[in-house]
């Protein structure tokens, strides 16, 4: 009897909990109402430029990650950039040309700018129209066409680089396409495609950097007199810095807030961010001073200008656009921000192989190559891997602009992240050159880009606040299945429908957090190895998808319980959200080294590239979600949570030194592993030029080494002692005069040495290094 009473209790109570949580009307008057109501009373308010920032772009890839069981035949099956036959005849002649018409000594030390000559090149062969179609007179490339120039034009000058990347990337060219009215793209469009009008934008402000959208520049809507007649204009007033191009632009694109005290526009006071485009020469404007950052040569600067009246048809789109302003920016953003930056640090990584790599085998310290060194070996391997993945992620996230995407997270996730291993990729090549390359000079092939490394990192978003708020606190939001719906519920002015909405979003939310939370509990008991992945993918690589999808699943638990314990608070948790954002990283950049190695037909060549990369990234995933776990703020939910997702410890240690010597020994001969590395990098073809000179020398080393092993042999057979030429520097004459090495041979020694003399020199100037001066040497008395 009592058997059959729990059963009918059991049995009673399911039917309750279906009933409650299966039919939806219920649902919501007994569960759902009482939560909508408190969920927008604790949410914050969303301003509408934050709400512009939050829905622009589009979600890619990134959602995948975020949905915790990323779809791997999905990623297969993108497409894989390529190049028509115009842009690549573009990228092999004028790109090589416009390099080889710019020296990047000549350009920092002497003319502080391109020469006359660079410039008109550039302009008149469309570098500076590449985005701009036919019809205008652009060249109409693809955003990976666009990624490929600017990264061979960064292995040579960044002046070089950010002049053609600045107009092709978030400007007025863009935003002409986007918003412009006809009338404003027939007459700028051709001007910008020919090199006629040169483009700048001026958005930050001294007292608004990263928080853009609080610049204090304001525009007053007035009456004026304009060319003769009085007309509805603005009166604007705006002081900016940073402004790249800005001190050579003929054509100032301008943010502001708009205000129409008088309600000429309408009725709202307050009209928004405006977007406007001022020539040069509006009287008024101040445009021409230049900034100095960090002996880079690009023209940038500040512009300021006070009640500078202009008409309503200056704004992009005239006067049925303003106040559309930020939108606008957000919904361009992802698109420069996709190709700019990671293009010209991942040719500064793609330089940096290719000439540390050589001179680590060119230079030679107790009778070895210091490539050869494991000491070295170890910042090879890094400067190696990293440059593979970094290229992986550029080419894909380029590819993903042509699809087009507008990846707002993912364009963040590269931006950050190629640049930080830009700036660890030079460090590590200055420690391999050393005192090299801390001289500077013509010679020097590395110091410039170790100067420049921190303009990177800061631009475009500096890095740390990208880490630290947008990777994971614009992503969770964009990217997540639920958490953008139960926002806009909450701000549904029919509050019936939102309730509706609420409660779709909420109960498949709660299902989709407790089936992950399982699946990352189950996928690490069992070490992910019955996660299903797609057939044909390289077998190496199958266990890094199964990895990868139970760091997804892991991944989306952990964000949901962060979200559901700490809700508004997340955002103050800068440390929390930075390692939530490097977890969601690492997983992108994973994917995108996967998806290079299969596009590239699994070349088992480069494969100890794409293991060492992703092994090094799955481990900084690990250590994030350690970091994350170990500060969760609640410490029984923290301790809950690492059994959850490591039940069975840690699945990775740091990337196998076996394996990176194999990445280390790719870099210091050549192979067709070490061009397809360095492939847009430019190499000129003479000695007179250092890079050039490190490509003969290498060749030159790798001849020699054969006859230098007969020499060493000599050597301990005693057959050089007492000899006074026996040194570093002129033993190959010794080993000739003795007979061990032939005229033939000593010939080859004698070019590898003159190539390697020519390699080491560091450069010398006068005492006044160069620059005219009259000044005396300070001469310094003697203590007494």
């Amino acid at each position: 009897m009592i058997p059959t009473i729990i059963s009918v209790l059991i049995g009673a109570s399911l039917v309750s909990l279906v009933a409650v949580f299966g039919i939806r009307p219920l649902r919501r008057a007994l569960i759902s109402r009482s939560i909508f109501r408190t969920y927008k009373r604790i949410l914050p308010q969303m301003s509408d430029t934050e709400r512009e920032a939050l829905e622009a772009g589009t979600v890619w890839w990134d959602g995948e990650l975020f949905r915790g069981d990323p779809d791997w035949k999905r990623l297969l099956s993108y497409p894989v950039p390529k190049l028509t036959a115009e842009e690549q005849s573009f990228l092999d002649n004028e790109t090589e040309q416009a390099c080889a018409l710019v020296d990047d000594w000549q350009v920092t030390s002497e003319l502080y700018d391109l020469s006359p000559e660079a410039w008109q090149f550039i302009k008149e062969k469309g570098f500076l129209g590449m985005i701009i179609p036919k019809k205008y007179g652009g060249l109409e490339f693809s955003a990976y066409a666009h990624s490929q120039i600017v990264t061979k034009l960064s292995t040579r000058c960044s002046a070089l680089s950010v002049s053609v990347m600045v107009p092709n990337s978030l400007g007025p060219a863009e935003l002409l396409l986007h918003y412009g009215t006809e009338a404003q793209k027939n007459h700028y469009l051709p001007r910008l495609a020919k090199g006629l009008e040169i483009p700048a934008f001026a958005l930050t402000s001294p007292w608004a950097g990263s928080d853009a959208a609080s610049i204090p520049d304001i525009g007053i809507v007035c009456k004026g007199i304009w060319q003769g007649r009085e007309v509805i204009g603005m009166r604007v007033t705006w002081d900016k810095r940073y402004i790249t191009l800005g001190p050579v632009c003929t054509i100032l694109g301008l943010a502001f807030h708009l205000y129409d005290p008088d309600g000429l526009l309408g009725g709202k006071k307050h009209v928004g961010i405006t977007c406007a485009l001022v020539p040069r020469d509006t009287p008024g404007a101040e445009i021409g001073r230049r900034h100095f950052p960090l002996n880079a040569m690009f023209m940038n600067g500040p512009t300021r200008g006070k009640d500078v009246f202009m008409p309503l048809d200056y704004v992009i789109g005239g006067p049925a656009m303003v106040g559309q302003g930020w939108r606008m920016l957000m919904e361009c953003l992802a698109a420069g921000r996709s190709i700019s930056l990671p293009s010209s640090n991942t040719g500064m990584a793609q330089l940096t192989a290719r000439t540390v790599g050589a001179y680590a085998r060119v230079r030679s310290q107790f009778k070895t190559a210091i490539g050869r060194f494991e000491g070295v070996e170890e910042p090879l391997t890094r400067i190696g891997a990293y440059t593979y993945m970094m290229d992986a992620v550029r080419k894909m996230t380029a590819g993903a602009i042509d699809l087009g995407e507008k990846p707002s997270v993912v364009s963040a996730i590269a931006k950050y992240h190629v640049t930080e291993r830009a700036r660890q990729v030079v460090n590590d090549g200055m420690d391999i050159v050393g005192g090299k390359g801390i001289c500077l000079g013509p010679s020097n092939f590395l110091g410039r880009a170790y100067q420049q490394i921190p303009i990177g990192i800061t631009v475009e978003g500096a890095n740390i606040l990208t880490r630290s708020m947008i990777l994971f606190g614009q992503g969770a939001i964009r990217c997540h299945p639920y958490v953008l719906r139960e926002m806009k519920s909450a701000f549904n002015p029919d509050a019936a429908q939102g309730l509706r909405d609420f409660d779709e979003a909420l109960f498949g939310h709660l299902v989709f957090t407790i089936r992950h939370g399982f699946g990352a509990f189950w996928k690490g008991l069992t070490g992910s190895h019955f996660v299903a992945v797609p057939t044909d993918v390289a077998p190496e690589t199958r266990r890094y998808y199964q990895q990868l999808t139970r760091f997804s699943a892991a991944f989306a638990f952990l964000s949901d319980i962060s979200m559901l314990v700490l809700g508004g608070e997340l955002k103050r948790r800068e440390k929390l959200s930075a390692r939530l954002g490097d977890i969601l990283s690492m997983l992108y950049l994973c994917s995108a080294t996967l998806k290079r190695y299969e596009s590239e037909g699994r070349q088992q060549a480069d494969a100890p590239l794409m293991h060492w990369a992703i092994w090094d990234a799955m481990y900084k995933a690990q250590m994030a979600f350690d970091g994350a776990i170990a500060n969760f703020p609640i410490r029984w939910i923290g301790r809950t949570l690492y059994r959850i997702v490591f039940p069975l410890g840690h699945p990775y240690d740091v990337p196998s030194d076996r394996i990176g010597h194999r990445v280390a020994k790719l870099l210091i001969e050549p192979s067709a592993s070490r061009d397809r590395l360095t492939a847009e990098a430019y190499v000129p073809k003479t000695e007179a030029e250092i890079v050039g000179a490190l490509e003969l020398a290498l060749a030159a080393t790798i001849e020699a080494e054969p006859i230098e092993a007969k020499i060493r042999a000599a050597e301990k057979s005693g057959a050089l002692a007492n000899n006074p030429e026996a040194n570093v520097r002129d033993l190959a004459h010794a080993a000739f005069t003795a007979g061990i090495v032939t005229a033939a041979e000593y010939g080859v020694l004698k070019r590898r040495n003159e190539l390697r003399d020519i390699v080491i020199r560091v450069d010398d100037f006068p005492h006044d290094l160069g620059r005219g001066r009259q000044q005396q040497p300070v001469l310094h008395k003697a203590a007494a």
